[in-house]
């Protein structure tokens, strides 16, 4: 995949976009040294209607929700540079006592729920500010520099915002009509130890959201392969990951989204009554926060096996269309001077509210880190 620009000039297309009040979205893969840019050449709303669409899809939590497509005007590719992490800047989550207790009582709330049998588990979150001076763009490089396994993005469109953030955690891959989804469940501290000791309640709850997804996914796909649960790695938190591999009918990718979206690992289970439950309970709108977003049908070039018998092949590519989905974990939306942090836990029967409360903590923190 030749390059079509520096970091820099991407940066700089970027910048006057964001002050040309343009859509865009930069964006680069966990553990990639490249860094991708699509910009639409007008200001106009476009949605996502059926997945036949190809661009950048940004989703809201709330399904009922139209999801915005970024038009492809402009595709560029730049190598990742080194980024240099400032420390120039302190900034103070607004946290308080009343926020602490509204998070507790909700978990607590939703705990006696979860005893009435009302769902199995739901996701409870929060929202935290903090002054933000710095760019977006700057805000961008250092989320590369902090953030080597995860999905890191600035995407803004005039009409909607300005959203930014670094995802551990893919909904769906698509090629060829196969997919490849994953259940993300539990935290802890990163220590030094990449194979830690796991609770029962993590471990718990990691079968529980394996076993939703795969049930959700049955009935629309074929040769359902479960990999072996492990141990991953974002910024300065763990988690417990199963991938889910499967091949689908063709025009199907829109069902399956839909079976997919939202999934245990930020709604509940089951989703519906676990749904109802957050939007009214939460006290504020997600709105972007545990949607899902990235490329939909972007063209993939590759080159033909090495192993076909006419070699005279070699010199030709194969052009695909590709999907990637990523849940928009680790997030922040800017507005007018300031970063609204959002963050959130899973709440099972074993789950403590203390303890929830605290993990929202150290999630703001490791987000905040960038700021």
């Amino acid at each position: 995949m030749g390059l079509d620009c520096t970091l820099d000039d991407m940066l700089e297309k970027a910048q006057k976009a964001f002050n040309d009040k343009l859509p865009f979205v930069i964006y680069r893969n966990s553990e990639s040294n490249l860094v991708k840019g699509i910009f639409q050449r007008n200001n106009s709303l476009y949605y996502a209607k059926d997945y036949r669409e190809s661009g950048f899809v940004f989703a809201p939590f709330d399904a009922q929700k139209e999801i915005i497509l970024l038009r492809c005007d402009a595709h560029l590719k730049a190598e990742r540079r080194e980024a240099m992490i400032s420390q120039n800047e302190r900034v103070s989550l607004k946290l308080d006592e009343s926020q602490k207790k509204f998070h507790i009582d909700l978990v607590e709330k939703g705990i006696a729920e979860i005893r009435k049998g009302k769902f199995q588990k739901v996701v409870l979150s929060r929202k935290v500010e903090a002054d933000c001076t710095a760019s977006p763009i700057d805000l961008f490089q250092r989320l590369l520099g902090n953030y080597e396994n995860a999905f890191c993005y600035l995407w803004h469109h005039p009409k909607v915002g300005t959203w930014l953030g670094a995802t551990p955690e893919i909904l769906l891959k698509s090629e060829n009509q196969r997919i490849t989804t994953m259940s993300l469940a539990g935290t802890q501290k990163y220590s030094g130890n990449d194979n830690p000791t796991w609770g029962t309640k993590e471990l718990e709850e990691q079968k529980l959201v394996t076993k939703y997804i795969a049930g959700a996914l049955k009935d629309k796909v074929v040769n359902l392969k479960i990999s072996e649960r492990e141990t991953v790695k974002a910024g300065s938190l763990l988690h417990l990951r199963t991938k889910l591999m499967a091949k689908y009918g063709k025009g199907q990718l829109g069902e399956i989204v839909g079976a997919l979206h939202p999934t245990p690992a930020v709604c509940g289970m089951p989703m519906g009554s676990s749904k109802e439950f957050i939007l009214k309970n939460e006290n504020y709108e997600r709105e972007y926060y545990t949607g899902y977003l990235g490329e939909l049908n972007l063209k993939v070039e590759t080159a033909r096996s090495s192993r076909r018998k006419n070699q005279e092949n070699q010199a030709y590519k194969s052009i695909k269309k590709a999907t990637t989905f990523f849940v928009n974990l680790r997030c922040m939306q800017l507005k007018n001077q300031q970063a609204i942090v959002y963050v959130g836990g899973g709440i099972t029967e074993s789950s403590d509210a203390e303890n929830e409360w605290a993990e929202t903590v150290s999630k703001s923190l490791v987000i905040k880190s960038i700021l």
